[in-house]
């Protein structure tokens, strides 16, 4: 009973603290402008079953593609046991699906112990490809530090994860002659428990029971501080990105509509704001809810670094970086805003990006260097496997430093030059549609 009681209270507080962590993630997100697109509702929930629950991108590289699909499957089917383990805690019973699905539990439960020994297989071919192989993209300057403790301590996570999986039903299998067929525990139990009395095995099978619950809630907590919230995001974010062609750029309304008014495309109103128009991004209140959402699903794997051809050649340029930035600054601004900092205006009814100001933007977190190095090849878009488009938020800074603030490279500004005065980038001696007058 004690036991049971005490399984609640940690359930509770769990329930309590995932739900204040998972508040500040979903306020961050929705500091970005617009709304999540609700068309082609079709298409969306197909793109995401290829992509987020098909793992399609995953395998251009066969053999991480190959052992990431240990682990995931083993993260769903394990569901159903985790399901089962909360209900038992909470009512005091033991496989209580067991009396609800007849044989196929057999299958479930055996088909969740043999992906557990291919998830271990997996985690520890990963943690070997991360520590001894030393892959040049787990090791770039933006992964020094938390990030790379990071992976390591999820690696190790699923290693406790599935160590309590196995502890519980190795010791059940000798405690109870009616226990579930296991693949592996039923045979390799008995040799690791083998002489134990029943005392000590009851205690083993509290403790992986225990272990493995209390590992699953020490996740749900530590999901919101870590990359491997795209075991969660991966789904929404595919569902939510853009369904045209990756090559496509977005116009800018104010520009476009000012091109057309020369053109006679369109009346122009005649009316002149005082305003001086701001083109770009310059905080994370000027980005998308979608890029936002796409920060914060990164799973920092580092391909579309590995695969960016500026990265490559020596320059500053991270496509992975990127989108870690646009998360650790939302995360700021989230975390400030939640503390009641940097609020200079009380108004509600205004919005947050009018009254928040903490003296900083994403520009002091991605540098002019590195977003002017991106030849725009698409390679990063091309490369991610959850369909992040780095190259998007890439594009609005840019915008910002050379329509905002009037700044750029100086090796570009004879190309706007020329493009100002001669409609194309070269510099010629007359007009470009000079041709047309005869």
């Amino acid at each position: 009973m004690l036991e049971r009681i005490f399984f609640i209270i940690v359930t509770l507080i769990t329930i309590y603290l995932a739900f204040k962590y998972y508040k500040k993630v979903f306020l961050a997100i929705n500091l970005g402008k617009g709304a999540f697109p609700s068309d082609h509702k079709k298409a969306r929930r197909l793109q995401m079953l290829r992509i987020a629950f098909g793992q399609k991108k995953m395998f251009k590289r066969w053999i991480p593609g190959v052992l990431h699909f240990f682990i995931y499957t083993a993260f769903l089917f394990t569901q159903i046991e985790l399901l089962e383990m909360i209900i038992d805690g909470v009512a005091g019973t033991h496989r209580i699906l067991r009396q609800l699905l007849g044989p196929i539990y057999l299958l479930v439960v055996g088909s969740i112990e043999v992906l557990s020994v291919l998830a271990l297989i997996g985690t520890s071919i990963f943690l070997i490809r991360r520590n001894i192989l030393n892959l040049s993209r787990f090791h770039k300057p933006e992964m020094k530090g938390w990030p790379f403790r990071d992976a390591n301590l999820i690696l190790l996570g699923e290693i406790l994860l599935i160590s309590g999986l196995f502890m519980m039903n190795g010791s059940e299998v000798i405690l109870d002659a009616e226990a579930p067929f296991f693949p592996f525990s039923t045979y390799f139990g008995p040799i690791c428990f083998a002489g134990l009395s029943d005392g000590t095995l009851h205690i083993l099978h509290s403790a992986g029971w225990w272990l493995h619950m209390l590992v699953v809630y020490g996740f749900i907590l530590y999901l919101p501080f870590s990359k491997h919230l795209h075991i969660l995001f991966a789904f929404p974010n595919t569902y939510y990105a853009p369904l045209a062609p990756a090559s496509e750029m977005e116009n800018m309304p104010e520009i476009a509509d000012e091109v057309k008014s020369m053109l006679g495309l369109i009346e122009d109103s005649g009316e002149m704001s005082e305003d001086i128009p701001e083109f770009g991004v310059k905080d994370i209140f000027d980005l998308p809810k979608t890029t936002l959402l796409a920060a914060y699903t990164c799973t920092e794997c580092g391909r579309c670094t590995d695969q960016c051809p500026a990265n490559i050649t020596g320059k500053k340029l991270s496509p992975r970086k990127i989108m870690m930035d646009i998360r650790d600054r939302a995360d700021q601004v989230a975390t400030n805003i939640l503390h009641g900092q940097y609020l200079h205006d009380q108004e509600e009814s205004k919005p947050l990006s009018q009254r928040y100001d903490d003296g900083k933007s994403l520009h002091d977190f991605i540098s002019a260097e590195e977003i002017f190095a991106c030849t725009t090849c698409m390679a990063c878009v091309e490369a991610c496997p959850v369909l992040i488009r780095p190259l998007q938020p890439i594009l609005e800074l840019r915008r910002y430093h050379i329509l905002t603030l009037a700044a750029g490279p100086n090796d570009w500004l004879p190309m706007f030059t020329s493009l100002e005065n001669n409609g194309a980038v070269w510099q010629m001696s007359e007009s470009r549609l000079a041709w047309t007058q005869d």
